[in-house]
């Protein structure tokens, strides 16, 4: 990878120097100038055109070569992926941006206008917020107001309508960027004076969460790993996206378990029309890779958390439980159960799922 990116820079330099000469470049220049094969040269004067760093000046006509021209070094856009899940009046908002660092500055701006958002939390790269259909007034401006903010949220038919208010830097990366990333449908924009503001549609999907258990044996294998294959897995299904993988630690004390007893829970957001191949295809994965004929997996959708479902996953930390409790429960909430003994554990990492990484890890932590 470092040999990639040093290239890239090395090739980059060389189109933007050779713009800066003759305001154009061609393959055979770049061919020439690096001293590499021609093909190697089309290949990355290809690679930075789709990058948005370097555009065409003129096609190619007869013996006429193509020109090009480097233009930046700038990324098209910073924003990988946004995505909207939804349950009734609740919509969670997923925002994949390339920099941690983004990432953080628009949830503090987001945390602070409020809005039509009730959560804002930040796991990397992954901004991840919760709010309520409706429209909220708020504030924008320079420092120390927000420079950015949710101020409504629209679900019409199968599309989820984000309405921003933003300047300066977040005002750019609205009329620039965000159309950019995956999952964006359209966005319109307008300008009232110095603040920016655009509806950012979105499909409304259906957030699924899957809870594993009992997967390994004595001989090898471990939940977690099972888990994080099983999320490459479903998410090759069209339109199926990843959001998260967790580990979660239940009650230490149970008679049976291989190691320390701990479950696993991933998200994926999902076209609704999706679902019920999603569920299909997670029972036949686990049926063919479980290393144990305990396991077992539950499967979640909505967003929301019912107060009795968190205490199912109280119970599952604290006393020994079983299947025929597991499955009431699973019943009660409309959550789908497959599987032997592991359907107690994968249960209750559906219903500890939203938890913090501290309190997941720790059994006997009180929330």
């Amino acid at each position: 990878m470092a040999s990639v990116l040093e290239h890239r820079r090395q090739y980059l330099r060389l189109m933007r120097q050779l713009t800066l000469d003759t305001g154009f470049f061609t393959v055979t220049d770049i061919q020439t100038a690096a001293a590499i094969p021609r093909s190697t040269a089309q290949d990355w004067v290809n690679r930075l055109v789709q990058e948005g760093c370097v555009v065409v000046r003129d096609e190619k006509r007869g013996r006429s070569a193509a020109r090009y021209a480097a233009i930046s070094a700038i990324p098209a856009s910073t924003c990988r992926r946004i995505f909207t899940t939804v349950d009734g009046e609740h919509v969670e908002i997923f925002h994949d941006c390339m920099s941690g660092a983004c990432a953080a500055f628009c949830g503090y701006h987001h945390r602070l206008a409020g809005g039509a958002l009730t959560r804002v939390e930040r796991d990397g790269t992954l901004l991840r917020e919760c709010g309520r259909v409706g429209t909220y007034a708020i504030d924008i401006g320079l420092s120390p107001l927000p420079a950015v903010g949710v101020a409504g949220i629209g679900h019409t038919g199968e599309g989820i309508v984000q309405h921003i208010r933003c300047i300066g830097g977040p005002a750019y990366s609205l009329t620039d960027m965000m159309a950019r990333a995956e999952g964006v449908l359209r966005i319109e924009t307008r300008h009232a004076g110095s603040i920016v503001e655009g509806n950012v549609w979105t499909q409304a999907l259906t957030h699924v969460t899957i809870g594993l258990d009992d997967t390994d044996s004595n001989e090898g294998g471990a939940t977690f790993a099972l888990a994080l294959a099983l999320l490459t897995y479903v998410t090759r299904i069209k339109g199926v996206l990843p959001i998260s993988h967790h580990v979660v630690m239940l009650n230490p004390d149970v008679p049976k378990k291989t190691a320390g007893n701990s479950a696993s829970y991933i998200e994926v957001a999902a076209p609704p029309a999706q679902v019920e191949q999603l569920t299909s295809r997670t029972r036949r994965f686990l049926a063919d890779e479980a290393l144990s004929p305990d396991w077992g997996i539950a499967i979640r959708t909505g967003i929301c958390m019912p107060p009795g479902l968190r205490e199912y996953g109280r119970l599952v930390r604290q006393d020994v439980t079983t299947c025929a409790v597991a499955q009431a429960t699973a019943e009660q909430y409309g959550i789908t159960l497959t599987g032997g003994n592991g359907i107690i554990g994968a249960l209750g990492a559906v219903a500890l799922a939203r938890l913090p990484h501290d309190v997941l890890l720790d059994p006997k932590r009180v929330f």
